[in-house]
């Protein structure tokens, strides 16, 4: 019996990794469009987004255990996906200028094809007021590694520079609600506890 990351997400990779949690890579195919076309709301579209891709991966992987995750940002009611070009990206972080984002990330766990737990927290990210020359240097400096963060943002890189504030739990920001998933998985008997 095997643990499975069901994403392509090199910063989640490397946080089970750095967590000492012993897994192997599936990509899962699935349509993300499609499921946020059918709900509504940052915490159920992250929610389903990461059970989605669990499932999808688990179907394949009889008998191992598949953790999936999402990220979903919202600055009020508006939700953005990743920029599609740096021109989209450069839109959204002078959207995002001085205004409160939120962050929700979910995460679950299937095994044969079942949701067997879900989880998803959310944290709120206060932009500050970023300047036309910032973003064009940040981007310079960013782009394309932040095309494929949907908040055009690297926690551990540059993007630290775009927030005056931030609430909520690291792991969720960087994309991945850590440590429920650690309990979940010593309940489950995939870490000793």
């Amino acid at each position: 019996m095997g643990l499975i990351l069901a994403s392509g997400s090199e910063i989640r990779h490397t946080m089970l990794e750095a967590a000492g949690v012993s897994h192997r890579i599936v990509r899962p195919e699935v349509e993300e469009d499609a499921v946020k076309q059918r709900f509504a709301g940052a915490e159920v579209i992250a929610t389903e987004l990461a059970a989605t891709k669990a499932l999808a991966v688990s179907v394949r992987q009889q008998g191992d255990w598949v953790i999936g995750s999402d990220s979903v940002v919202s600055v009020g009611d508006r939700l953005f996906d990743k920029p599609a070009n740096r021109g989209q990206a450069a839109d959204h972080l002078r959207f995002f200028s001085g205004k409160a984002m939120r962050l929700t990330s979910a995460v679950a766990l299937a095994r044969g094809g079942s949701v067997d737990w879900r989880h998803v927290e959310s944290s709120e990210l206060r932009v500050r007021p970023l300047s036309d020359a910032f973003i064009a240097d940040y981007l310079d400096a960013e782009w394309p590694e932040v095309g494929y963060c949907v908040g055009v943002f690297r926690m551990e890189a540059r993007g630290v520079q775009l927030f005056s504030s931030i609430a909520g739990s690291h792991f969720t920001i960087l994309g991945m609600p850590l440590l429920s998933l650690l309990g979940a998985l010593r309940e489950r008997g995939l870490l000793p506890s």
